[in-house]
């Protein structure tokens, strides 16, 4: 539900999907239509379709338990690299980075990474550079803070330089290049 939109838009959608649908067995035993007809308004429905076909190999496939390694999870219908990332990392503590916008954003400050993120190269070099910035034991509550730092601190527009830990570190900072990265 969260993916490409907010949630204080989904909230409701959420609750009303788990109460229709509050274990995996009634989703499965429910129809596609049933199931687009609850997203209705929220747009997007392939996501819902996903899902749908998601609960299914999961029903059939693991043995309804939702699987535990990145690899399985990369598997499911509507599931990519950063979604798997973020579940095996919040879910299961696995060390995988989760990189969004705002880790991008707080990355290429620090470092003064130049690198656009518009084509396969870009995106990968800034997951690689992420993941050797894990913190491989704690990766959940380091993918949490970094996320969370970029989202209230290094903003897009008005980053919060003056209170900024890495300040005195950072490139675009100490260049005064910030509108740069």
């Amino acid at each position: 539900l969260l993916q490409q939109t907010r949630s204080d838009q989904a909230k409701n959608y959420y609750e009303q999907f788990i109460s229709t649908f509050p274990t995996l067995n009634m989703l499965t035993n429910s129809t596609e239509d049933e199931v687009l007809n609850l997203w209705k308004g929220l747009g997007y429905y392939s996501r819902a379709r996903n899902l749908y076909q998601t609960a299914r190999i999961i029903q059939e496939h693991y043995h309804s338990k939702f699987p535990n390694q990145y690899q399985d999870i990369l598997s499911l219908k509507g599931i990519g690299s950063y979604t798997a990332a973020a579940i095996s990392s919040f879910a299961y503590n696995q060390a995988y980075s989760v990189v969004d916008g705002n880790v991008i954003r707080l990355l290429s400050r620090v470092f003064g990474i130049t690198k656009s993120i518009q084509d396969a190269a870009g995106k990968k070099y800034f997951q690689n550079f992420a993941q050797n910035l894990l913190d491989k034991k704690n990766p959940a509550l380091y993918n949490q803070a970094i996320m969370n730092f970029g989202a209230l601190v290094c903003l897009p527009q008005k980053p919060q330089c003056n209170t900024c830990i890495f300040k005195k570190n950072c490139i675009a900072h100490t260049t005064n290049e910030i509108s740069k990265y």
